[in-house]
């Protein structure tokens, strides 16, 4: 597996200097953060990013996300040409070295939570989803604005938003997914870049808007829309894995053994009575998940692709953008170069 770790550019708290100072730390995954989605990000832009990891001895070759613009997913008048947009951004990434694109195709929110500083008992903070804290909210009636929320939105245009997805309803969503891949595949194929799908986090609905990445089914009729190995999956174990319908040892290896893992997200999540959940240390026994028996799905099916440890807690007085703090995130990619190893052995006998 090649270790990866993400970015935020120039003005993320956690330098490429400290980065490199990982163990094992091979790649760095960004983006393009200035661009608007359905807007052509700069080739100097792109040369800055793989010049700056280089000069650290880093790989810039993992972008995470492309983002997929609200026309696209809805299919409205500006979808073609957005769609041309994202087709030319694959070509400059690739032109730059980048080997593996993540995104997503979730409306409106790339991910919900309720609070990003719950503080556990031991002094940390972590990012929590609490249901009692969603329940009773409107967003067609309430001026909502919860975490990690896009806040360029004005409160009329979510409004918009979420009436045009209650309108276009999953199956329409699922048609333009099929739409978009059917598009960006060949394009994908072409330049030797592999599309890796983000599921949507969590894989609940949330205020009714069209959830398609949720579960088995749903990543079994997302690849087969496309059948082609660059048509991938960016395996998130916290995002699936904090609904308990999800066996994410189960999903790793299926979908390894199928070589449709192009990245995977590892992190831990404890998942509460009522399915709230809460973001934890990567270790398996702080939280839900069975974090060696997901690495051994990955070793014994010869993984390849790229790892990274995900969401961190704020430890030992970090301060920073909330789950991308370096300590506890270096930790965790201790731990999975860990499991890594003593699975790789076993596995040699």
């Amino acid at each position: 597996m090649k270790l990866s770790f993400r970015w935020f550019g120039d003005n993320d708290h956690v330098s490429l200097d400290y980065i490199r100072q990982i163990p094992s730390m091979h790649s760095i995954v960004t983006a393009v953060y200035d661009v608007k989605p359905g807007e052509v990000w700069p080739e100097e832009s792109l040369q800055h990013i793989k010049s700056q990891c280089e000069k650290y001895g880093l790989v810039f070759d993992v972008v995470e996300s492309i983002p997929v613009s609200e026309d696209i997913k809805l299919g409205t008048a500006k979808r073609d040409h957005h769609i041309d947009v994202y087709c030319e951004n694959i070509r400059r990434c690739a032109k730059y070295g980048v080997k593996v694109i993540a995104y997503n195709f979730m409306p409106i929110f790339d991910w919900t939570r309720t609070q990003l500083d719950k503080k556990a008992p031991d002094g940390s903070t972590s990012l929590v989803m609490y249901w009692d804290q969603l329940n009773g909210l409107d967003p067609m009636v309430d001026d909502i604005q919860l975490p990690g929320w896009d806040a360029s939105y004005t409160h009329e245009e979510i409004r918009k938003l979420f009436r045009a997805y209650a309108k276009l309803g999953e199956e329409g969503l699922w048609q333009n997914v099929e739409y978009f891949l059917k598009r960006i595949i060949p394009v994908a194929e072409e330049c030797g870049v592999t599309m890796a799908l983000h599921p949507d986090d969590p894989p609940y609905h949330i205020f009714g808007l069209p959830r398609i990445i949720t579960n088995e089914a749903h990543l079994d009729r997302y690849l087969s829309i496309v059948d082609s190995p660059v048509n991938s999956l960016a395996l998130c174990t916290g995002s699936l894995g904090s609904a308990p319908f999800n066996d994410i040892p189960h999903l790793v290896r299926k979908y390894a053994e199928m070589g449709r893992i192009a990245f995977m997200h590892i992190r831990n999540v404890k998942i509460l009575e009522d399915t709230s959940f809460e973001e934890c240390a990567h270790l398996s026994s702080c939280g839900s998940l069975d974090m060696f028996e997901i690495v051994k799905a990955l070793v014994d099916n010869n993984y390849q692709g790229y790892v990274r440890p995900d969401h961190g807690r704020m430890i030992w007085g970090e301060t920073g953008r909330p789950g991308y703090g370096l300590y506890d995130r270096a930790l965790g990619a201790a731990y999975i170069c860990g499991l890594f190893e003593a699975c790789e052995k076993m596995k040699r006998g």
